[in-house]
């Protein structure tokens, strides 16, 4: 009889248990509730303002007298030659001036490496010879959206002809500063402190000019820009006091890697360059 019980009470306590497991089964099980991740800031990549294409004209210098802020692409190389015909001062005729020879050629760290070869001239007075040799090295300092700011230093050679070369060695220091408006305004500035000797004919004495400009662009279409420039120094010659210029042209880019130019230059006042006005032509080729 003992044993008739404890058989029905293990009977009970196993059907309990599978009753009590079906009703676990039915039940879901509670899910923790999502917890929304937490969304950062998307933030904006700038790129420099001299890689924007075409990066063609915004690497060229010429036919400005100030240089471009853009470096030349690391081992690439740019040669420029041009052309002038100027009217000179002081009933002094004229003057033809070339090839204007410049190679810059990339380095590392946003760097360019500059020679300028000496220039053929030759005019009414005093007859015709060779400027001088310059070389130098650019650097972009750095970059945000709309600005790009950079520093060169030059130094010409003492070589060249008596009438148009250099007597003793030269240096010049740049700081180079370009403004991007908006997409077809272009601000450039170049602000320079030179030290320099006139040439043997000239006497070769030395004089110091600070030396200011602003180029002004208008991008006329994808392949085309338009500008105008205003150049001064403190100091012209040995002998004489201040002098500025004005310029204009057009730039166009030919090829993805060539430009070519065309500018009108005109004396403001003082005897900057001993230059009334001047015409002149060029190109630039990418390698």
């Amino acid at each position: 009889m003992k044993l008739g019980k404890l058989c029905s009470i293990l009977s009970l306590i196993f059907i309990s248990s599978n009753v009590m497991a079906d009703v676990a089964a039915k039940v879901p099980a509670k899910v923790p509730a999502k917890v929304p991740a937490k969304v950062l800031p998307a933030v904006e990549t700038v790129s420099n303002p001299c890689s924007n294409s075409p990066e063609m004209l915004n690497i060229v210098n010429r036919p400005t007298v100030g240089d471009s802020v853009c470096t030349v692409p690391y081992l690439k190389t740019v040669v420029e030659l041009g052309y002038q015909y100027q009217d000179l001062t002081h009933s002094a005729g004229h003057a033809q001036n070339f090839p204007e020879a410049e190679f810059r050629l990339g380095l590392p760290w946003s760097s360019e490496l500059v020679l300028v070869l000496p220039n053929y001239i030759h005019s009414t007075v005093p007859g015709y010879g060779f400027s001088a040799t310059t070389v130098g090295i650019k650097h972009e300092l750095g970059f945000a959206k709309k600005w790009v700011a950079g520093a060169e230093s030059l130094i010409t050679l003492p070589n060249g002809s008596s009438a148009f070369g250099s007597r003793g060695y030269g240096i010049a220091v740049n700081g180079l500063l370009n403004y991007n408006y908006n997409p077809k305004i272009n601000f450039s500035f170049m602000l320079g402190v030179t030290s320099e000797t006139a040439s043997v004919l000239n006497g070769g004495q030395r004089f110091t000019s600070i030396n200011p400009d602003i180029v002004a662009t208008y991008s006329a279409g994808e392949k085309t820009n338009l500008y105008a420039e205003i150049y001064a120094q403190s100091k012209t010659a040995p002998n004489q006091s201040s002098g500025s210029n004005v310029d204009a042209g057009i730039i166009y880019l030919l090829y993805p890697n060539m430009t070519v130019d065309f500018e009108l230059g005109q004396r403001i006042y003082g005897q900057l360059a001993g230059i009334n006005h001047y015409v002149g032509a060029g190109l630039a080729v990418m390698f």
